[in-house]
């Protein structure tokens, strides 16, 4: 890969950023925190046979987590792909790499993404911008992507504010839904279309499931704030001052949970934007996800090594079958249809 690729030194200027700043929403959260369970004293239920299972696109999952898109196209990114990849396929999580838009432009750059050697039986995402479907990709580049890594399914990825406050951003989202729809109905894999961190709002995402895609992930705002990272890339201090305004921009995760869900009610819903804990995961399910992603905690245990990212998930499917067994549900259904999740102030 060339080193004066600008996709490149972006991605090298992101990854470094996001490993080595404080990047979180400052006065947002995801909204879990409003939220918790009535503790069952009397669960009447034995923790051993707690069972997190699920299945996602026919997939067999041991737990209904994703490692959310994050990386590729540089040399580090190669390296903490494929310890997420290792984790992944020890946990018997689904994952999803970063935007393949460098593989695609840049056919070397394909080794950066390329994990289904050490994780042949991960549900496994590729990912592209769903922006460059006006920027001359189409079916042929979607399907491109999928065949480089072996994927199971395809996620567009829908970053308006990112793109706006990045220098030569990718500004043009207009008529993007019937191209969107497009794909969807020619590509032989399924569509997810996802946010990067500021939320998909209930009617976009009746437009989205009435255009055809699998599932929707709400990458809603509360974890990592990607405006932050443009700010600490920005080019002068006006530009850093444009992207400080928007450090609260966003609609909160558990908001997002339930406004997709009631406005797309048959589609996949992936729940990411500041899932940190089991106790999350049990939370977003409860309000209507299916699984759990989770990017900023994964990423840099991923860049010490594989066995930190394994210990980290470990953790967080542990945090989740306790809380299930405190709330009397012995499976994910169980928990799904929980009549314990309470809103705080709410009784």
């Amino acid at each position: 890969m060339a080193d004066g690729n600008p996709n490149s030194r972006r991605k090298e200027e992101h990854l470094s950023i996001s490993l080595g700043e404080d990047i979180e929403f400052r006065e947002v959260t995801t909204g879990l925190e409003d939220y918790y369970f009535a503790h069952q004293a009397l669960p009447e239920l034995n923790l051993r046979d707690v069972d997190v299972s699920t299945s996602l696109l026919g997939h067999s999952l041991a737990a209904p987590l994703l490692i959310s898109p994050m990386v590729g196209g540089i040399d580090q990114a190669a390296r903490i792909n494929r310890n997420l990849a290792t984790a992944a396929q020890a946990a018997g999580v689904a994952m999803s790499v970063g935007s393949l838009r460098c593989a695609i432009d840049d056919p070397d750059a394909a080794r950066t993404y390329q994990v289904r050697d050490i994780a042949p039986d991960v549900l496994l995402f590729a990912n592209l911008g769903a922006a460059q479907l006006n920027r001359g990709y189409g079916l042929e580049q979607c399907r491109k992507a999928v065949e480089l890594i072996g994927a199971d399914a395809l996620s567009l990825h829908l970053n308006p504010l990112q793109e706006a406050l990045q220098a030569g951003g990718d500004t043009d989202f207009a008529g993007l839904l019937p191209k969107i729809a497009a794909v969807c109905s020619a590509l032989e894999v399924p569509v997810f279309v996802k946010e990067v961190g500021w939320g998909i709002f209930g009617p976009v995402a009746a437009c989205l499931a009435e255009a055809g895609v699998a599932g929707i992930d709400v990458a809603g705002a509360g974890g990592a704030c990607w405006s932050e990272v443009e700010r600490l890339r920005a080019p002068n201090e006006a530009k850093a001052n444009v992207a400080r305004a928007f450090s609260s921009w966003g609609i909160p995760t558990a908001q997002c949970i339930r406004m997709v869900r009631e406005a797309a009610p048959g589609v996949v819903l992936v729940a990411s934007g500041g899932v940190r804990t089991g106790v999350d995961v049990a939370k977003a399910l409860a309000l209507g996800a299916d699984v759990a992603g989770i990017a900023s905690p994964l990423l840099k245990a991923a860049n010490v090594s594989a066995e930190c990212a394994v210990a980290y998930l470990q953790e967080v499917i542990e945090g989740l079958r306790i809380a299930m067994f405190c709330i009397g549900a012995q499976g994910i259904d169980e928990l799904k249809d929980s009549p314990h999740l309470r809103r705080r102030g709410w009784e």
